[in-house]
Formats: structure tokens, C-alpha cells, sequence
């Protein structure tokens, strides 16, 4: 009897000292997988790549030119509305009916504001126009060009290309009346494979279309001559 109470302490002992050696093991297994764990993260976050910015090419001199043949009005150049993904910076692509976003390739400003502000830029360069302004809350003007945006995205498909679609309309700010408007639309050809090359292609058909814009508003005013401000008009009596 003496010795199966002994054995019976032992076996108690032993049992003990077992289940605390588990426990140990378990909390060093567990700490081992969250530092292993850490180092993951840490390696991921390390890896992240860095984000690429482009942007639309402006004419670099803004003085307003003093052309004596003018047209004598102030034009005012408002903000281009548009679906959210383009006023947002990320790069837009497509590929038949499904449309995506660039993560770590997104343009300097949404593309509604640089177009407004490409437009603004080549306006008033042009010299073409007495003076030429953004829309402002203290803004006044003659006539305001206001758009809308519909494409600005890479074109995956049959062709990859560049397309950009806007609208555009010129309103005679005194009585609200649309004068003028057209629509654009034009695929361009991407010369690359990389996103870069994409960003190339948009910066040349906005360059193009641009330019039609301003020939085609030229040619309005021309067609319409606006009445030059009359000496009381100026004077404000």
C-alpha cells in the first residue's frame, strides 16, 4: 500500500510538471507565429510600390496678350462636370463592358480640372480675347465655356487606344442663352504597352481637341461679332 501511494504521487508530479511544459510550448509556438506574422507585414508594407503621377501639357506663359484685334469681351472658362471616376486621379482603363482603376498610376488632378485648365491656359495664350478668366465666385464676364466629361481612359480591345469624349457649350452670361456647342470624341492611338505611353496618348488627343475648341469659338464670335462696350457702359453711367 505504502509503495502505490508513492507511485501515485509520482505519476501526479509528473503529470503536472507535463502539462506545464505544454503550456510553455504552446505560448512559444504562439509567440513565434505573431512574430513571424510582424515580419510578413513588415515585408509587405516594405514592397508597396511607389505611386506615378502624370500630367496634361500647358502653355507655360500666361501673360494676357494686348492684341488690338481682340474680340472685346471677357470670356470666362467654367469646371467640367463629369462621372466620378473622372474626379478622382486615378488612371481609368477598359476592356469591353468592365472598367477599372490604376492603383500607383494616377494623374496630377482629376482630369475635369486639368482639362479646365488646359483650356483656360491655351485661351487666354491665344491672345485672341480681350481677357480671359476661370469661373470665381466674384468672376464677371461676357460669355462662360462650361463642359461635360464623358470619356478620359485607356481602351483596351480590337486597338488600344486613348479616348477622350467632352462637350462643350458657350452661354452669353447676360441672358443665359447657349450660343455654341459641340461635341468631341476621338480615339488615339497608344505608340507603348506601359501606362506612361497611355498618359502620352491622352495629352495629345486633349491637345488636339483644344485646339478645335478654340478655332471652332473663333469662328462663332467671328460669324457674331460682339458689340465692343460703349464709352458710358465703360465708365458705368
Amino acid at each position: 500500500m505504502k509503495f502505490m501511494a508513492m507511485r501515485n504521487a509520482k505519476g501526479s508530479v509528473g503529470m503536472a510538471e507535463w502539462n506545464r511544459s505544454a503550456k510553455t510550448f504552446v505560448l512559444i509556438a504562439s509567440v513565434a507565429l505573431g512574430a513571424v506574422a510582424v515580419v510578413a507585414m513588415s515585408a509587405g508594407c516594405g514592397a508597396a510600390r511607389p505611386v506615378k503621377y502624370y500630367q496634361l501639357s500647358v502653355p507655360g506663359d500666361m501673360t494676357q496678350s494686348s492684341d488690338a484685334s481682340a474680340f472685346p469681351i471677357t470670356l470666362l472658362v467654367g469646371p467640367l462636370t463629369g462621372p466620378h471616376l473622372y474626379r478622382d486621379d486615378r488612371i481609368v482603363y477598359s476592356g469591353g463592358e468592365s472598367m477599372g482603376t490604376y492603383d500607383t498610376q494616377r494623374w496630377a488632378s482629376p482630369p475635369t480640372e486639368m482639362l479646365q485648365e488646359v483650356l483656360f491656359r491655351e485661351f487666354r495664350a491665344s491672345g485672341k480675347y480681350k481677357t480671359v478668366n476661370t469661373l470665381r465666385s466674384n468672376a464677371r464676364g461676357d460669355y462662360i465655356l462650361n463642359g461635360r466629361l464623358y470619356d478620359f481612359k485607356e481602351v483596351t480591345g480590337s486597338a488600344f487606344a486613348a479616348r477622350v469624349a467632352v462637350e462643350y457649350e458657350l452661354r452669353e452670361m447676360k441672358t443665359g442663352t447657349m450660343v455654341w456647342s459641340h461635341y468631341y470624341s476621338h480615339d488615339e492611338p497608344v505608340s507603348g504597352k506601359d501606362v506612361g505611353a497611355v498618359a502620352a496618348a491622352i495629352d495629345r488627343n486633349v491637345q488636339g481637341i483644344v485646339s478645335q475648341v478654340q478655332a471652332s469659338v473663333a469662328e462663332y464670335f467671328q460669324a457674331h461679332p460682339p458689340a465692343a462696350p460703349s464709352a458710358s457702359a465703360k465708365s458705368g453711367s
